[in-house]
């Protein structure tokens, strides 16, 4: 295996494990304030309890996401040196945003929402919770607005020896395609927000413990679900999906498994890609279906694979496609089962549903998958390009690293990182075992 493939096998394992924390502190930081603005507006004490019990679980999984995070901003300048020389004068700005503006509001005010309730009194409290989801999000933002300009690069300039150098700073920030990935990504957190929680909900009505609070749980935890799991597929997913069409066509042709160029272009639901063949086997597929999600009209023609030269083909068809259609079907299933979930608690009967709470408690697994089929989706279709249309990945590795060093940090990364997870999972347990009585 050559170095360039071991770099971004590197990358790939450490940025996959570290976003497991971030989409839900992302995700419970909504959710955190939904709850400590009932408790502010009801009264109820038990809101209060539910907040501090779900900011202990925020407060765990946000530094395993610092912990892990970190050792990213250093592969920048190990694993891809030349890549960071030749665009930091861009990206500097947003990865400098995020630590600066971001992280210190969200990290501050987190030890405040956590120690600080007594001496602040409710409203102060509540103000704690306001600016860490604040802080959060605003993370989120200038992460996703690096990505954002290295999917569609806007605002840059080219230097005299190449270098892509940054022109305006609103170019970098109002990046078009940088609004519906980040409304999309955003709404994704919440929907693995909602399952954990709803999720946690579900356990403990059917251990029959702590069960004023399961209820409360899977109550706010449905609700948010429901409302999240329709917004990724409408307007986020289908306006994102637009993104990608007229910026980045031959990634939309891979992800449809569309090889051939086609007047009213069908929607594949299911298919295997064969690359000899240049074809996709045993189609499902919905006549016209494409032509019109993508461009209005049901006679639209789509440009195929066929129409772009091979160079220019995301590097691995075969996994983008089955990664798309991964995110995408267990999109449609979250879907279904909070609408179902939902349709119970409007009856009044879904604590009482047993089969649909045990769907519900073991489904938390399955947002986390989605969302990593989703960025793989994002990545892989990116390629071969680090900067779409301005930097080949091959141009920005380091090429003083060589295979058996970017081999030998992989292992200790994966034997770390396991380690790692392995007490997160022990310190969430000790937080459920406890239950929110105790906090």
């Amino acid at each position: 295996m050559d170095a360039l493939t071991l770099h971004r096998l590197h990358f790939a394992f450490t940025v996959t494990f570290h976003y497991l924390f971030p989409q839900l502190t992302m995700g419970l930081a909504l959710l955190i304030l939904i709850l400590k603005t009932i408790a502010l507006r009801t009264g109820d004490e038990r809101y209060n309890q539910a907040t501090r019990f779900w900011t202990k679980i925020f407060a765990v999984n946000f530094a395993m996401g610092v912990v892990t995070g970190i050792p990213m901003e250093f592969q920048f300048g190990t694993n891809w040196s030349r890549f960071s020389r030749m665009t930091g004068g861009v990206i500097g700005q947003t990865l400098a945003m995020e630590g600066v503006f971001s992280f210190f509001l969200e990290s501050s005010f987190l030890g405040a929402l956590l120690f600080g309730e007594k001496r602040l009194g409710p409203k102060a409290h509540w103000a704690a919770a306001f600016l860490v989801c604040a802080g959060s999000w605003l993370s989120g933002f200038f992460i996703i607005a690096t990505n954002a300009w290295m999917q569609h690069p806007t605002g840059y300039q080219l230097g005299t020896n190449g270098e892509i150098q940054l022109a305006s700073i609103w170019g970098l920030l109002l990046n078009p395609w940088l609004v519906w990935q980040y409304l999309h990504n955003m709404t994704g957190a919440v929907v693995t927000g909602s399952f954990a929680m709803a999720s946690l909900g579900a356990f403990y009505l059917l251990t029959r413990k702590h069960e004023d609070y399961g209820r409360m749980f899977l109550r706010v935890g449905v609700i948010a679900g429901t409302a999240s799991t329709i917004l990724m597929i409408f307007p986020t997913g289908d306006n994102q999906g637009k993104n990608i069409a007229f910026h980045q066509p031959p990634t939309l042709a891979a992800m449809e498994g569309l090889f051939h160029t086609e007047e009213g272009a069908p929607l594949a639901i299911m298919g295997q890609p064969d690359m000899e063949k240049l074809r996709l086997d045993n189609p499902i597929e919905v006549p016209r279906a494409l032509s019109f999600l993508t461009y209005r009209h049901w006679k639209a023609e789509v440009r195929g694979l066929d129409a772009f030269a091979r160079e220019l083909w995301p590097d691995n068809v075969p996994l983008l496609y089955f990664s798309y259609h991964i995110m995408v079907g267990l999109g449609t299933i979250f879907i279904a089962l909070m609408a179902a979930a939902s349709f119970y608690l409007w009856r009044g009967t879904l604590y009482g549903a047993r089969w649909l709470l045990w769907t519900i408690m073991l489904a938390v697994p399955f947002p986390y998958i989605a969302t990593t089929a989703g960025w793989m989706t994002a990545e892989m279709g990116r390629q071969p390009w680090l900067v779409y249309g301005l930097l080949r990945t091959g141009a920005g590795a380091s090429a003083q690293v060589s295979a058996g060093n970017a081999l030998f940090t992989l292992i200790g990364f994966m034997g770390m990182y396991t380690v790692l997870g392995i007490l997160f999972l022990f310190l969430i347990y000790l937080e459920i075992e406890a239950g929110p009585a105790e906090h």
